[in-house]
């Protein structure tokens, strides 16, 4: 068993590495290979696009996160970054329809997202039973122990790998200018993201709402659901000279 030092405000100093490191990766990404996504993007979206993103994510966030939380034994509101991604999705998709506008518009956020998610999981472990995204007991040698003596799932710690690993592939896809890492990457965000928190939820104590499954994992299998569509549909058009 490991034993984790732990402290509260470890979530928040963490929040803010990752938002710089995700910051600093984007505008890099931008530097080496996006500028012309970007530059696209904007001319399509119109800036009423960042409003519906950002009001989506944040209301689904809380949404998401305080209805899990509101069912444990101490209920009390929470966000959840898995339900931020899913309420960004319905913004955009919302204000593209709107608009009528088509295809992908997420690729310059694939980076800055995966990266956040990579350092930003390490404080949620550092923050220990407070934070609640703990896992379940377990008797493997790499189990932690976050102040009560209970060996656990460092969850938060694959979640970070498995991010990582896609963050890698990704990267090296760009450097090719692979046609999915250029124009279908945040379809392959979702569907990887979506996929390796469904299988990370069954080693979370978290509340059942439907059969073995917790909230996050029907979340998890909608954004999988999405990404695969979404990814397929637009290789389709491409071979169609779309």
């Amino acid at each position: 068993m490991i034993h984790v030092p732990t402290a509260p405000w470890a979530h928040t100093l963490f929040d803010l590495f990752a938002w710089g490191c995700g910051m600093a990766l984007g505008w890099g990404l931008f530097r080496w290979r996006l500028q012309g996504a970007t530059e696209r993007l904007a001319v399509k979206v119109g800036p009423g696009y960042f409003a519906a993103l950002a009001i989506g994510a944040a209301t689904a966030a809380w949404l998401a996160g305080s209805l899990n939380t509101l069912q444990g034994p101490a209920p009390a509101l929470s966000h959840s970054v898995v339900g931020a991604l899913a309420g960004a999705i319905a913004g955009v998709e919302i204000y593209k329809a709107i608009r009528g506008v088509k295809g992908s518009t997420g690729g310059v956020f694939v980076g800055p997202f995966a990266l956040g998610v990579v350092v930003g999981r390490w404080g949620c472990l550092f923050a220990g039973l407070a934070d609640r995204t703990y896992g379940t007991p377990t008797t493997l040698p790499w189990g932690v122990d976050l102040g009560d003596g209970v060996p656990r799932h460092p969850v938060q710690v694959y979640e970070s790998l498995a991010m990582a690993l896609f963050l890698a592939v990704y990267l090296a896809a760009l450097a090719k200018r692979a046609p999915w890492a250029m124009r279908r990457a945040f379809y392959a965000l979702c569907l990887w993201y979506g996929a390796q928190r469904f299988v990370w939820e069954f080693l979370k104590p978290y509340p059942a709402v439907m059969g073995p499954f917790n909230l996050f994992h029907l979340i998890g299998v909608g954004l999988a659901g999405y990404g695969w569509f979404c990814f397929a549909r637009d290789r389709s058009r491409q071979r169609a000279g779309a």
